[in-house]
Protein backbone atom coordinates (compact mmCIF):
# COMPACT_ATOMS: atom_id res chain seq x y z
CA UNK A 1 0.00 0.00 0.00
CA UNK A 2 1.38 3.44 -1.00
CA UNK A 3 1.72 6.36 1.22
CA UNK A 4 -0.93 8.45 -0.17
CA UNK A 5 -3.35 5.59 0.28
CA UNK A 6 -2.72 5.18 3.71
CA UNK A 7 -2.80 8.65 4.41
CA UNK A 8 -6.58 8.88 2.30
CA UNK A 9 -7.46 5.60 4.94
CA UNK A 10 -6.37 7.93 7.90
CA UNK A 11 -8.31 10.78 6.71
CA UNK A 12 -11.53 9.12 7.17
CA UNK A 13 -11.21 7.23 10.45
CA UNK A 14 -12.85 9.87 12.40
CA UNK A 15 -15.53 9.91 14.62
CA UNK A 16 -18.88 9.11 13.68
CA UNK A 17 -20.47 12.16 13.86
CA UNK A 18 -17.75 13.70 11.18
CA UNK A 19 -16.95 10.66 9.30
CA UNK A 20 -19.11 11.78 6.73
CA UNK A 21 -18.42 15.01 6.69
CA UNK A 22 -14.80 14.56 6.39
CA UNK A 23 -15.44 12.15 3.46
CA UNK A 24 -17.25 14.49 1.40
CA UNK A 25 -15.11 16.87 1.91
CA UNK A 26 -11.66 14.45 0.68
CA UNK A 27 -13.85 13.77 -2.48
CA UNK A 28 -14.79 17.19 -3.19
CA UNK A 29 -11.17 18.35 -2.77
CA UNK A 30 -9.95 15.32 -5.27
CA UNK A 31 -12.30 16.65 -7.45
CA UNK A 32 -11.62 20.49 -7.28
CA UNK A 33 -8.14 20.04 -6.57
CA UNK A 34 -6.30 22.44 -8.90
CA UNK A 35 -2.95 21.96 -11.25
CA UNK A 36 -0.27 22.94 -9.82
CA UNK A 37 2.68 24.89 -11.79
CA UNK A 38 5.60 22.45 -11.95
CA UNK A 39 9.09 21.79 -13.51
CA UNK A 40 10.47 19.51 -11.15
CA UNK A 41 8.63 16.44 -9.93
CA UNK A 42 9.06 14.61 -6.66
CA UNK A 43 11.14 11.95 -8.31
CA UNK A 44 13.50 14.43 -9.70
CA UNK A 45 12.32 14.25 -13.08
CA UNK A 46 12.42 17.90 -15.59
CA UNK A 47 9.00 18.76 -16.99
CA UNK A 48 8.12 21.63 -19.25
CA UNK A 49 5.54 24.09 -18.85
CA UNK A 50 3.57 26.12 -21.61
CA UNK A 51 3.86 29.32 -19.70
CA UNK A 52 6.31 29.15 -16.92
CA UNK A 53 9.78 27.71 -18.20
CA UNK A 54 13.32 28.81 -16.61
CA UNK A 55 16.72 27.36 -18.06
CA UNK A 56 19.40 26.95 -15.52
CA UNK A 57 22.94 26.37 -15.55
CA UNK A 58 24.79 23.59 -13.42
CA UNK A 59 26.32 25.90 -11.66
CA UNK A 60 22.70 27.70 -10.93
CA UNK A 61 21.36 24.77 -9.61
CA UNK A 62 23.99 23.37 -7.57
CA UNK A 63 23.51 27.13 -5.98
CA UNK A 64 19.76 27.01 -5.30
CA UNK A 65 20.54 23.20 -3.92
CA UNK A 66 23.04 24.71 -1.86
CA UNK A 67 20.89 27.33 -0.22
CA UNK A 68 18.40 24.84 0.41
CA UNK A 69 20.69 22.61 2.50
CA UNK A 70 22.26 25.09 4.48
CA UNK A 71 19.20 26.51 4.99
CA UNK A 72 17.67 23.67 6.46
CA UNK A 73 20.87 23.10 8.54
CA UNK A 74 20.28 26.23 9.84
CA UNK A 75 17.04 25.88 10.61
CA UNK A 76 17.56 22.91 12.80
CA UNK A 77 20.24 24.42 14.29
CA UNK A 78 17.88 27.25 15.76
CA UNK A 79 15.47 24.51 17.06
CA UNK A 80 17.79 22.69 18.66
CA UNK A 81 18.95 26.28 20.36
CA UNK A 82 15.40 26.47 21.60
CA UNK A 83 15.14 22.96 22.87
CA UNK A 84 18.64 23.43 24.74
CA UNK A 85 17.29 26.84 26.60
CA UNK A 86 18.99 29.39 24.40
CA UNK A 87 15.92 30.45 22.29
CA UNK A 88 12.71 31.17 23.82
CA UNK A 89 10.96 30.48 20.77
CA UNK A 90 11.46 29.65 17.37
CA UNK A 91 9.20 29.06 14.02
CA UNK A 92 10.60 26.19 11.17
CA UNK A 93 10.60 26.43 7.97
CA UNK A 94 11.06 22.39 7.79
CA UNK A 95 9.75 21.53 4.42
CA UNK A 96 9.40 25.11 2.95
CA UNK A 97 13.00 25.73 1.72
CA UNK A 98 11.91 25.51 -2.14
CA UNK A 99 9.44 28.29 -1.89
CA UNK A 100 11.64 30.31 -0.32
CA UNK A 101 14.51 30.17 -1.79
CA UNK A 102 12.75 29.85 -5.16
CA UNK A 103 11.32 33.20 -4.77
CA UNK A 104 13.99 34.61 -3.02
CA UNK A 105 16.33 34.38 -6.19
CA UNK A 106 13.87 35.80 -8.70
CA UNK A 107 14.27 39.07 -6.36
CA UNK A 108 16.76 41.82 -8.07
CA UNK A 109 18.89 43.73 -5.43
CA UNK A 110 16.40 46.59 -5.50
CA UNK A 111 13.39 44.73 -5.03
CA UNK A 112 11.85 45.08 -1.42
CA UNK A 113 10.72 42.26 1.07
CA UNK A 114 8.56 42.41 3.75
CA UNK A 115 8.52 38.97 5.78
CA UNK A 116 6.63 37.23 8.26
CA UNK A 117 8.78 36.08 11.08
CA UNK A 118 9.57 32.18 9.35
CA UNK A 119 11.60 33.46 6.03
CA UNK A 120 14.84 32.11 6.81
CA UNK A 121 15.40 31.36 3.74
CA UNK A 122 15.01 34.49 1.79
CA UNK A 123 16.39 36.44 5.05
CA UNK A 124 19.30 34.04 3.80
CA UNK A 125 18.94 35.07 -0.51
CA UNK A 126 18.93 38.55 0.77
CA UNK A 127 22.36 37.97 2.60
CA UNK A 128 21.25 38.41 6.20
CA UNK A 129 23.31 36.54 8.49
CA UNK A 130 21.45 33.47 9.75
CA UNK A 131 23.00 34.54 13.42
CA UNK A 132 21.13 38.06 12.89
CA UNK A 133 17.71 36.45 13.07
CA UNK A 134 18.05 35.04 16.31
CA UNK A 135 18.27 37.93 18.42
CA UNK A 136 15.19 39.05 18.77
CA UNK A 137 14.10 35.25 19.48
CA UNK A 138 16.74 35.17 21.91
CA UNK A 139 15.45 38.44 23.77
CA UNK A 140 18.38 40.66 23.20
CA UNK A 141 16.91 43.04 20.16
CA UNK A 142 14.01 43.97 17.95
CA UNK A 143 15.82 42.51 14.77
CA UNK A 144 19.66 42.27 14.11
CA UNK A 145 19.71 43.75 10.83
CA UNK A 146 19.21 47.04 8.94
CA UNK A 147 16.35 46.85 6.78
CA UNK A 148 17.85 48.89 4.28
CA UNK A 149 21.04 47.36 4.01
CA UNK A 150 19.48 44.35 2.65
CA UNK A 151 15.66 45.63 1.54
CA UNK A 152 14.76 42.95 3.75
CA UNK A 153 12.05 44.35 6.62
CA UNK A 154 12.50 43.21 9.93
CA UNK A 155 10.40 40.33 10.97
CA UNK A 156 6.39 40.66 11.36
CA UNK A 157 4.98 38.84 13.79
CA UNK A 158 1.43 40.45 13.89
CA UNK A 159 -0.36 37.84 11.16
CA UNK A 160 -0.70 39.73 7.96
CA UNK A 161 0.13 43.35 9.04
CA UNK A 162 3.08 43.26 6.70
CA UNK A 163 0.75 42.97 3.36
CA UNK A 164 -0.37 46.20 4.18
CA UNK A 165 3.08 47.61 4.55
CA UNK A 166 4.31 45.73 1.72
CA UNK A 167 1.58 47.57 -0.54
CA UNK A 168 2.17 51.10 1.01
CA UNK A 169 5.56 50.68 0.01
CA UNK A 170 5.38 49.24 -3.33
CA UNK A 171 2.46 52.49 -3.88
CA UNK A 172 5.58 54.56 -3.27
CA UNK A 173 8.14 52.98 -5.77
CA UNK A 174 5.21 53.69 -8.27
CA UNK A 175 4.83 57.13 -7.15
CA UNK A 176 8.85 57.92 -7.12
CA UNK A 177 8.69 56.04 -10.88
CA UNK A 178 10.97 53.12 -9.99
CA UNK A 179 10.73 49.83 -12.04
CA UNK A 180 11.73 47.84 -8.54
CA UNK A 181 9.27 45.30 -7.11
CA UNK A 182 8.26 43.93 -3.77
CA UNK A 183 7.20 41.07 -2.30
CA UNK A 184 5.24 40.50 0.44
CA UNK A 185 5.30 36.75 2.43
CA UNK A 186 2.50 35.04 4.61
CA UNK A 187 0.73 31.81 5.43
CA UNK A 188 -2.55 30.32 4.55
CA UNK A 189 -3.80 31.69 7.58
CA UNK A 190 -3.15 35.23 7.53
CA UNK A 191 -4.76 35.15 4.31
CA UNK A 192 -8.23 35.11 6.18
CA UNK A 193 -7.40 38.38 8.32
CA UNK A 194 -8.69 41.55 7.08
CA UNK A 195 -5.47 43.32 6.58
CA UNK A 196 -4.71 40.76 3.95
CA UNK A 197 -8.08 41.90 1.96
CA UNK A 198 -7.16 45.20 2.60
CA UNK A 199 -3.72 45.38 0.92
CA UNK A 200 -5.41 43.27 -2.07
CA UNK A 201 -8.18 46.11 -2.16
CA UNK A 202 -5.41 48.66 -2.48
CA UNK A 203 -2.62 47.33 -4.83
CA UNK A 204 -5.86 46.38 -6.86
CA UNK A 205 -7.09 49.76 -6.65
CA UNK A 206 -3.65 51.79 -7.12
CA UNK A 207 -1.67 48.92 -9.19
CA UNK A 208 0.47 48.26 -6.86
CA UNK A 209 4.24 46.59 -8.20
CA UNK A 210 3.50 44.04 -5.37
CA UNK A 211 3.53 40.19 -5.33
CA UNK A 212 1.60 38.43 -2.47
CA UNK A 213 3.70 35.09 -1.79
CA UNK A 214 1.44 32.88 0.15
CA UNK A 215 2.98 29.87 1.71
CA UNK A 216 0.04 27.64 1.90
CA UNK A 217 1.71 24.95 4.42
CA UNK A 218 -1.90 23.82 4.57
CA UNK A 219 -2.04 24.52 8.75
CA UNK A 220 -2.61 27.48 10.29
CA UNK A 221 -1.08 26.46 13.63
CA UNK A 222 -3.83 23.88 13.87
CA UNK A 223 -6.62 25.10 11.57
CA UNK A 224 -6.45 23.15 8.16
CA UNK A 225 -6.83 25.28 5.24
CA UNK A 226 -10.28 23.65 4.28
CA UNK A 227 -11.81 25.31 7.53
CA UNK A 228 -10.43 28.59 6.04
CA UNK A 229 -11.67 28.82 2.82
CA UNK A 230 -14.10 27.17 0.42
CA UNK A 231 -11.71 27.75 -2.95
CA UNK A 232 -7.97 27.21 -3.30
CA UNK A 233 -6.23 30.70 -1.90
CA UNK A 234 -5.20 31.96 -5.62
CA UNK A 235 -8.19 32.02 -6.69
CA UNK A 236 -9.51 34.93 -4.40
CA UNK A 237 -7.03 37.53 -6.34
CA UNK A 238 -9.75 37.15 -9.32
CA UNK A 239 -12.02 38.86 -6.88
CA UNK A 240 -9.87 41.88 -6.05
CA UNK A 241 -8.92 42.04 -10.10
CA UNK A 242 -6.00 40.97 -10.53
CA UNK A 243 -4.23 37.11 -11.46
CA UNK A 244 -3.51 34.44 -9.05
CA UNK A 245 -1.73 31.63 -9.90
CA UNK A 246 -0.76 28.20 -7.92
CA UNK A 247 2.66 26.35 -7.67
CA UNK A 248 4.48 23.50 -6.64
CA UNK A 249 6.25 25.40 -3.59
CA UNK A 250 8.07 21.62 -2.97
CA UNK A 251 9.72 22.60 -6.50
CA UNK A 252 12.48 25.52 -6.69
CA UNK A 253 12.41 25.67 -10.10
CA UNK A 254 8.91 26.35 -10.44
CA UNK A 255 8.99 28.63 -7.48
CA UNK A 256 11.51 30.35 -9.37
CA UNK A 257 10.12 30.76 -12.55
CA UNK A 258 6.54 32.03 -11.24
CA UNK A 259 7.74 34.62 -9.05
CA UNK A 260 10.54 35.89 -11.15
CA UNK A 261 7.10 36.20 -13.89
CA UNK A 262 4.86 37.84 -11.13
CA UNK A 263 7.74 40.28 -9.87
CA UNK A 264 8.34 41.44 -14.15
CA UNK A 265 4.91 41.64 -14.82
CA UNK A 266 5.00 43.93 -11.55
CA UNK A 267 8.20 46.05 -12.58
CA UNK A 268 6.05 46.68 -15.93
CA UNK A 269 3.58 48.18 -14.35
CA UNK A 270 0.70 45.93 -14.69
CA UNK A 271 -0.02 45.57 -11.16
CA UNK A 272 -0.59 42.69 -8.34
CA UNK A 273 -0.04 39.27 -8.14
CA UNK A 274 -0.73 36.74 -5.75
CA UNK A 275 1.26 33.51 -5.89
CA UNK A 276 0.00 30.67 -3.85
CA UNK A 277 3.29 28.09 -2.91
CA UNK A 278 1.09 24.95 -2.13
CA UNK A 279 3.61 23.33 -0.10
CA UNK A 280 3.57 21.45 3.46
CA UNK A 281 5.27 22.68 7.06
CA UNK A 282 6.99 19.32 8.11
CA UNK A 283 7.01 20.70 11.79
CA UNK A 284 5.53 22.12 14.03
CA UNK A 285 4.40 25.54 13.69
CA UNK A 286 6.42 26.36 16.42
CA UNK A 287 8.43 25.69 19.20
CA UNK A 288 5.61 25.70 21.49
CA UNK A 289 3.15 23.84 19.54
CA UNK A 290 2.78 20.05 19.44
CA UNK A 291 1.20 18.88 15.58
CA UNK A 292 0.60 15.37 16.67
CA UNK A 293 -2.43 16.43 18.82
CA UNK A 294 -3.96 17.84 15.24
CA UNK A 295 -2.86 16.02 12.28
CA UNK A 296 -1.84 12.04 11.17
CA UNK A 297 2.00 11.05 11.03
CA UNK A 298 0.56 9.52 7.43
CA UNK A 299 -0.31 12.73 6.35
CA UNK A 300 3.90 14.16 7.36
CA UNK A 301 4.91 10.57 5.78
CA UNK A 302 3.26 11.74 1.91
CA UNK A 303 4.80 14.84 2.15
CA UNK A 304 8.57 13.56 3.12
CA UNK A 305 8.61 11.74 -0.15
CA UNK A 306 8.08 15.35 -1.86
CA UNK A 307 10.69 16.79 -0.06
CA UNK A 308 12.00 19.89 -1.55
CA UNK A 309 16.14 19.14 -1.14
CA UNK A 310 15.56 15.36 -2.36
CA UNK A 311 14.36 16.00 -5.58
CA UNK A 312 16.92 18.19 -6.40
CA UNK A 313 19.34 16.04 -5.39
CA UNK A 314 18.14 13.24 -7.20
CA UNK A 315 17.96 15.72 -10.71
CA UNK A 316 21.81 16.64 -10.27
CA UNK A 317 22.55 13.12 -10.01
CA UNK A 318 20.11 12.09 -12.69
CA UNK A 319 21.75 15.05 -15.19
CA UNK A 320 25.43 14.84 -13.61
CA UNK A 321 25.02 18.05 -12.77
CA UNK A 322 26.87 17.53 -9.10
CA UNK A 323 29.08 15.08 -7.78
CA UNK A 324 29.81 13.14 -4.69
CA UNK A 325 32.63 15.85 -3.72
CA UNK A 326 30.23 18.07 -4.32
CA UNK A 327 27.59 16.78 -1.19
CA UNK A 328 30.56 15.72 0.43
CA UNK A 329 31.71 19.55 0.92
CA UNK A 330 28.29 20.62 1.11
CA UNK A 331 27.77 19.03 4.33
CA UNK A 332 31.72 20.00 5.81
CA UNK A 333 29.83 23.45 4.90
CA UNK A 334 26.97 23.25 6.78
CA UNK A 335 28.14 21.41 9.72
CA UNK A 336 30.20 24.47 10.33
CA UNK A 337 27.56 26.99 9.70
CA UNK A 338 25.69 24.98 12.31
CA UNK A 339 28.58 25.36 14.23
CA UNK A 340 28.59 29.02 13.96
CA UNK A 341 25.37 29.67 14.64
CA UNK A 342 25.57 27.87 17.82
CA UNK A 343 28.51 29.51 18.90
CA UNK A 344 27.34 33.48 17.85
CA UNK A 345 23.92 32.81 19.88
CA UNK A 346 25.78 31.81 23.43
CA UNK A 347 27.84 34.73 22.96
CA UNK A 348 25.48 37.62 21.89
CA UNK A 349 25.61 39.84 25.24
CA UNK A 350 22.81 40.43 27.19
CA UNK A 351 20.81 44.20 25.91
CA UNK A 352 21.22 47.35 27.75
CA UNK A 353 18.40 47.30 30.40
CA UNK A 354 18.24 51.17 29.85
CA UNK A 355 18.22 50.89 26.15
CA UNK A 356 14.52 50.47 26.48
CA UNK A 357 13.90 54.40 27.23
CA UNK A 358 15.92 55.45 23.94
CA UNK A 359 14.23 57.12 21.02
CA UNK A 360 10.77 56.81 22.25
CA UNK A 361 10.45 60.52 21.70
CA UNK A 362 12.53 63.04 19.60
CA UNK A 363 13.04 65.14 22.23
CA UNK A 364 13.35 64.23 25.88
CA UNK A 365 9.95 63.89 27.67
CA UNK A 366 9.44 63.86 31.41
CA UNK A 367 7.62 60.82 32.04
CA UNK A 368 10.14 58.91 29.98
CA UNK A 369 12.98 60.98 32.93
CA UNK A 370 10.99 59.65 35.38
CA UNK A 371 10.24 55.91 34.71
CA UNK A 372 13.85 55.77 33.52
CA UNK A 373 14.73 56.53 37.02
CA UNK A 374 12.03 54.18 38.28
CA UNK A 375 14.22 51.32 36.47
CA UNK A 376 17.42 52.59 37.21
CA UNK A 377 16.78 52.64 40.92
CA UNK A 378 14.59 48.98 40.27
CA UNK A 379 17.45 47.36 38.92
CA UNK A 380 20.26 49.12 41.41
CA UNK A 381 18.31 47.59 44.40
CA UNK A 382 19.67 44.06 43.42
CA UNK A 383 22.93 45.09 43.43
CA UNK A 384 22.44 46.20 46.85
CA UNK A 385 20.62 43.10 47.87
CA UNK A 386 23.50 41.47 46.48
CA UNK A 387 25.99 43.05 49.11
Amino acid sequence: MTVESTAARKTTRRSSGTKRTASASVKKSQATEPELVQLLTPEGERVQHPEYDIDLSADELRGLYRDMVLTRRFDAEATSLQRQGELGLWASLLGQEAAQIGSGRALRDDDYVFPTYREHGVAWCRGVDPANLLGMFRGVNHGGWDPNSNNFHLYTIVIGSQTLHATGYAMGVAKDGADSAVIAYFGDGASSQGDVAESFTFSAVYNAPVVFFCQNNQWAISEPTEKQTRVPLYQRAQGFGFPGVRVDGNDVLACLAVTRSALERARRGEGPTLVEAFTYRMGAHTTSDDPTKYRADEEREAWEAKDPILRLKAYLEREGHADAAFFEELEAESEALGKRVREAVRSMPDPDHMAIFENVYADGHALVDEERAQFAAYQASFAEEGN
